[in-house]
């Protein structure tokens, strides 16, 4: 049974208008961001700016150093209501930049032991910039609202540093999400998979989840003129990358979910003729469903074992976990999804989003409270959507002229879901 329409919060105009006047700042927020980026645990100077930011609004509350730099705002409005959480992420990447902008990075720091240039690859600098300006626009409307907003600049999304913890998990464990407590979450993600100004929504699962696997196959070291004489594990590492192919192709039922298994790297030997005593490999897993995911990992490490006995080698296998599939609340994404319609400017630009084999820790949140991501197009005019550079890639560049569209659109869901009737935003 299709739930009752969300009427229109009574703030729309306002809204509009306030996003209106703010661009100016949006735009320039963004390219300073863009500018300077800084890794996961690193984004002091981008804590800095938020944390400044929040404070000359008045909100009631700005909390620092959440999971190391991360900034939680609180603004309460006039009357009690539900709480909404709203969530950017603000880390960059280790990437050198090949984009020709006036605001391009020239950043270069230390990455795993050596000098990286870093950019904002994947658009965080876009996500800051824009939940910046929701603040401010729902920081001029505090004296009608019905409730209270929660911003939540988050680092470390891309993953913390080695040996370090970090990201959304970590930004829960030290209270992000009480105090008081978030009712739903709400998020978005810039991409080039969508042409400018369009959003794009599904519900249930969203992005996949992400684990990361290695595998040690040993031999035993010998001439490579006389294999026999020892055990080749290049040979039966090869063998093992095309049996974890036949997973998902000929083990698992794709008709329920997709679900991919990637090798990534390779590494084993040192010579032409000395066939060496270890390969390593290294690999991820992506999936949609827990189950098939449990069922994948144990189908990998049975599928190497297999192999590696057969041919006489050992092997070991050791899967880590990473991000959970980001699922998106099934009633929230239904109750929300008319006003997402109504500021993408009608159903031609609201999209039923494709599932992303990426990963998201907005999952975390989503974990938490019901929670809804999305995606907002920012593929240039004139470009293919289909062949514009993704995120993570040098060339990746994000259209700023969308940009007032994410932060209409988070205001507005903030907006009609604190003024929704309490038996709509009861979502079981």
């Amino acid at each position: 049974m299709p739930l009752p329409a969300l009427p229109t919060n009574s703030l729309t105009a306002e809204i509009d208008r306030a996003t209106t006047e703010l661009t100016p700042k949006l735009i320039a927020w963004r390219r300073d961001l863009h500018a300077h980026p800084e890794l996961g645990n690193r984004e002091f100077r981008t804590a800095g700016v938020v944390a400044d930011h929040l404070r000359s609004l008045g909100l009631d509350e700005v909390r620092t150093g959440v999971a190391h730099t991360g900034v939680v705002g609180l603004l309460k409005g006039a009357r009690p209501g539900p709480v909404v959480a709203l969530r950017a992420d603000m880390d960059a990447l280790p990437v050198a930049e090949q984009v020709d902008v006036p605001f391009a990075s020239k950043v270069r720091t230390e990455y795993n032991g050596e000098q990286v240039g870093v950019m904002h690859a994947c658009g965080h600098d876009t996500h800051t910039a824009i939940l910046m300006t929701v603040a401010s626009v729902l920081a001029g409307l505090r004296h009608k609202l019905a409730g209270s907003v929660k911003f939540i600049f988050q680092p470390a999304e891309e993953g913390p540093p080695e040996g370090e913890r970090g990201g959304a998990e970590l930004m829960i464990a030290e209270g992000a999400m009480k105090n008081p407590e978030a009712d739903v979450v709400f998020g978005l993600h810039v991409t080039s998979m969508l042409a400018s100004h369009v959003i794009g929504v599904r519900g249930g699962p969203l992005m996949a989840s992400a684990d990361e696997f290695k595998i040690r196959v040993r031999g035993r070291q010998t001439h490579g003129a006389a294999p026999w004489r020892g055990v080749d594990p290049i040979v039966t590492a090869s063998q093992v990358v095309l049996g974890l192919q036949t997973i998902v192709a000929r083990q698992i039922d794709i008709t329920h979910e997709p679900a991919v298994v990637t090798i990534g790297a390779i590494k084993g030997g040192v010579r032409n003729n000395i066939i060496p005593d270890e390969v390593q490999m290294i690999g991820t897993i992506r999936t949609f469903d827990e189950p098939m995911r449990e069922q994948i990992h144990a189908r990998v490490r049975e599928t190497t074992e297999g192999i590696a006995k057969s041919a006489r080698a050992e092997c070991e296998v050791c899967i880590k976990r990473g991000y959970d599939v980001t699922v998106n609340d099934a009633a929230l994404t239904a109750l929300m999804r008319p006003t997402l319609e109504r500021v993408a400017g009608g159903p031609h630009r609201l999209l039923p989003m494709p599932k992303v084999t990426g990963s998201e820790d907005f999952s975390c949140f989503q974990q938490v409270v019901p929670g809804m991501f999305f995606f907002l197009g920012v593929t240039p005019e004139g470009k293919d959507a289909g062949t514009a550079e993704p995120n993570h890639s040098p060339r990746f560049y994000a259209d700023e002229a969308p940009l007032p569209l994410g932060v209409r659109a988070l205001a507005h869901l903030t907006c009609d879901y604190l003024e929704a009737p309490e038996g709509l935003r009861r979502l079981d």
